[in-house]
């Protein structure tokens, strides 16, 4: 095979036009501009939104430092004039030396652009037909240089310790990031006012209209007093799921259980589960301290094999416990839906795989500002696939829409004054991709 550097009119990332499509149709890229306005030198040629949102393009399809906006630099056809390195650099720096306000600024056009991108997603966005689930975890990032704040973890590595919130999307999608607090490495995995400031800022980010129909769920982390009160004690109470770490009082009302108290739990299809059981014991503890009408269920369930007992386990069989606010709902539904929180530990996955497995910069304020750019680029993927894929494509994690999608080589033919873009004839996922831009052509400019 004879390989040579001659083509002409080819471009590479052609499936990356989902994502400026998505910008488009979502308003997010004149948000960006909008708000980032101020940071405009004068007389300067790149307007400092769109450099953000090329960045966060970028991300999207695989970048995890500055300097991979070259992808796009390259083919201006597809993204328009790019900034420079130098300007690119220069831009976040100027953005990190005033971060409370660019953050202001670049979360708000974020929660406009969510608005609108549920808005035209109709019955496929979340709230639709319940509550939205907001989950909260927290999350180590390796740093293998010295970084500010960078710091000893509980994991005995070094780097940084972000809190997460995440909006989700339910069996049928994935899910979108609402939230993504930096903090240092030796921040606490329990500390309430980080699960506060993480649960005030996603919910910002909500539309108004469904910000009084929340339910939060958190892991044991979040189980604490402080916590549990600020989700109850607000003027508008949020509903909760939270994990709950077994207290020897707890121990001692789950031996006080009668036998025919225990229900079988259900498996991730609804349906009854061998080996596993779910109980209410709150009328068998204490809760005077916490917030009025919590209550604590209980899972029981035999170790898978090879499994390793620990002290709290009782009688050969694992527990686990959390706290809601629920009044209805059968118990075994009630623990699906707070185990469903799992798929948490999924999007935080996806997004070390789009820009969060490293930090690139040395400044704090930089890495918050990098911390919202991943946010971006999620937010980009997230709804590409709520507006204009359908089917498992929805489901499809960065990676494979990378392969499968973005990545495809094309054409550009001109006729007259319109583009063509022309894809693989043979490219298995071909009309997928062209089925997908054309929902999005369809749709209004946001």
């Amino acid at each position: 095979m004879a390989v040579s550097a001659d083509g002409r009119g080819l471009v590479s990332q052609a499936g990356a036009v989902l994502l400026w499509e998505t910008m488009r149709a979502t308003g997010l890229a004149r948000g960006l501009s909008q708000g980032l306005a101020r940071w405009r030198a004068p007389r300067a040629v790149h307007d400092p939104g769109k450099t953000v949102a090329d960045l966060a393009a970028a991300v999207a399809l695989g970048g995890d430092c500055l300097a991979d906006i070259a992808v796009l630099r390259e083919q201006p056809q597809l993204a328009g004039p790019v900034a420079s390195d130098p300007v690119v650099s220069r831009l976040v720096t100027a953005l990190a030396a005033d971060a409370p306000r660019a953050l202001k600024a670049i979360r708000a056009a974020r929660a406009a652009a969510r608005e609108r991108a549920w808005a035209l997603a109709g019955e496929a966005a979340p709230g639709t037909d319940g509550p939205v689930i907001v989950d909260l975890d927290a999350t180590i990032v390796i740093a293998h240089s010295e970084k500010e704040h960078a710091a000893p973890t509980w994991k005995k590595t070094f780097g940084f310790h972000p809190m997460t919130a995440w909006a989700d999307h339910g069996e049928d999608g994935n899910g979108e990031p609402l939230a993504i607090a930096l903090r240092a490495g030796n921040a606490g995995s329990n500390t309430a006012a980080d699960h506060v400031e993480a649960a005030g800022l996603a919910l910002a980010q909500l539309p108004r209209r469904l910000r009084g129909r929340v339910v939060i769920r958190a892991d044991s982390g979040g189980g604490t007093h402080e916590f549990l009160a600020w989700l109850a004690g607000r003027s508008r109470p949020l509903h909760y799921s939270v994990g709950m770490t077994l207290t020897e009082d707890m121990q001692a009302a789950i031996l006080k259980v009668p036998a025919p108290s225990w229900t079988p739990a259900y498996d991730g299809d609804g349906r009854a589960r061998d080996g596993a059981w779910v109980a209410d014991i709150t009328g068998l503890l204490d809760l005077s301290s916490w917030p009025a009408g919590m209550r604590v269920i209980v899972r029981k369930e035999r170790p898978h094999p090879g499994a390793q007992l620990r002290f709290t386990d009782i009688d050969g069989h694992r527990f686990t416990a959390f706290a809601t606010d629920a009044k209805r709902g059968q118990l075994a539904d009630l623990e699906l839906r707070h185990r469903r929180r799992a798929r948490c530990e999924d999007r935080i996955r996806c997004a070390k795989d789009t820009g969060l497995r490293n930090l690139p910069l040395h400044g704090f304020a930089q890495n918050q500002l990098w911390c919202e750019i991943v946010a971006l680029a999620c937010e980009l993927i997230a709804w590409t696939q709520l507006l204009a894929l359908a089917g498992d494509a929805r489901r499809w994690e960065p990676k494979r829409l990378r392969l499968r999608i973005f990545a495809v080589a094309g054409r550009l033919a001109s006729s007259g004054r319109r583009l063509r873009l022309r894809l693989a004839e043979h490219w298995p996922w071909a009309g997928e991709t062209t089925a997908a831009i054309a929902r999005l052509q369809a749709l209004p400019a946001g």
